[in-house]
């Protein structure tokens, strides 16, 4: 699952370099007494693996999607409509430009339901904040086709299906705009960070200039004399985070390829007699999560008692769902968007979302999924 079961030498040794070539943690500045601009380079580096034009690490995902919330001139009066199935950074961002979000259900496996979206769509939505959830994609790209011909700004939050892909092309790379998170749940991490990721000359300038106070960032300009283009923010990654986080990336193949082991075990034992989430076609997630069908309440107590007396868990759901469905969010959203969300409500609370840990053995899994299997046929 997350890129913090294999954080060791490789990240002590980045970090550690940073401080032998004279301890420069700030992004910018400071020529005389550094060697490297680490989260220049970790910006390049991104740029290669997702195929991007243009990206940025920031502080956090939450910092993210306001960025691109900002980068698409989302504000004031506006909508944009997410889903239901999410976490609360979307919502919290949307309301803190201004805008009013607006809430779609989710379909039998989790993702955004496109027909509830074609539903919600009025003159004021400005965007369509789609979220992979729990390491799969859903059809992004009919929602990004029904995007286009509504000229609607699609920001497609990946956060939790760092790796996955469209055929060859990464969730997060599709959209307008992409976000991922570096939290320590996270595929890979730094403890906190995120990117945003965007093939938009416009868009990703922007947010270069935005997350930080605005700067112009002119190199022809000393940065006491940049120029000043806009009432920015401080959003920026700090160069010890963009250290780690590039070598957390060195390993995501690694982490899928590994995940996808433990999953396709728990798929081909428990699909038979459950409902298992579904991949699209030419799809391949990050496999950080297998989700199924516990229909019936005595069944799934003892689903999630067996998972913890395993040393598994289980993640989101149900252990931390009040977190990740707009039903609970009566603080940030009204009672309509809040009422219209309990039909994905119901679906989660049927749902079994179990960890894929790349430190437990296959055989681990292997053992899990039928002693799963036994409780679901007995």
């Amino acid at each position: 699952m997350p890129g913090y079961e294999l954080i060791g030498k490789e990240e002590r040794n980045a970090a550690m370099k940073i401080f032998d070539e004279g301890g420069v943690l700030f992004h910018r500045s400071f020529e005389n007494i550094r060697k490297h601009f680490y989260v220049r380079e970790f910006n390049n580096k991104c740029q290669k693996y997702f195929n991007s034009s243009h990206c940025s690490a920031v502080s956090s995902g939450t910092a993210a999607i306001k960025c691109a919330l900002k980068a698409a001139g989302v504000k004031s009066g506006d909508e944009v409509v997410t889903q239901a199935f999410n976490f609360v950074a979307c919502v919290e961002a949307i309301v803190d430009v201004g805008a009013k979000p607006i809430i779609c259900n989710v379909n039998e496996n989790l993702h955004l339901d496109i027909d509830d979206l074609k539903d919600k769509v009025t003159s004021k939505t400005k965007a369509v904040l789609v979220v992979h959830m729990l390491g799969q994609g859903g059809d992004i790209y009919a929602i990004k086709e029904f995007c286009e011909k509504n000229s609607l700004i699609l920001i497609e939050d990946a956060c939790e299906a760092i790796g996955g892909k469209v055929g060859p092309n990464y969730y997060g790379s599709i959209g307008d705009i992409g976000i991922f998170s570096l939290d320590f749940a996270k595929m890979i991490t730094c403890g906190e960070g995120g990117i945003t990721l965007t093939n938009n000359d416009i868009y990703g300038t922007y947010i270069k200039q935005y997350i930080d106070h605005g700067h112009e960032n002119n190199p022809d300009l000393e940065r006491g004399h940049d120029n000043r283009v806009m009432p920015g923010f401080n959003f920026r990654m700090t160069e010890l985070q963009a250290s780690i986080a590039s070598v957390q990336l060195d390993k995501l193949e690694y982490l899928v390829d590994e995940n996808r082991k433990r999953y396709m075990i728990l798929k081909n034992i428990i699909e038979p007699i459950s409902h298992v989430r579904q991949e699209y076609y030419s799809h391949s997630g990050s496999y950080d999560t297998f989700i199924f069908k516990a229909d019936d309440k005595s069944i799934k107590a003892e689903v999630i008692k067996k998972l913890f007396e395993l040393g598994f868990g289980t993640k989101i759901l149900p252990d931390a769902m009040e977190w990740h469905c707009a039903a609970y969010w009566g603080h940030a959203l009204d009672d309509h968007e809040v009422e219209h969300s309990n039909k994905t409500l119901k679906l989660l609370e049927s749902s079994v979302a179990i960890p894929i840990f790349v430190n437990n053995t296959i055989e681990e899994y292997t053992s899990l999924a039928k002693a799963i299997q036994s409780i679901i046929k007995s």
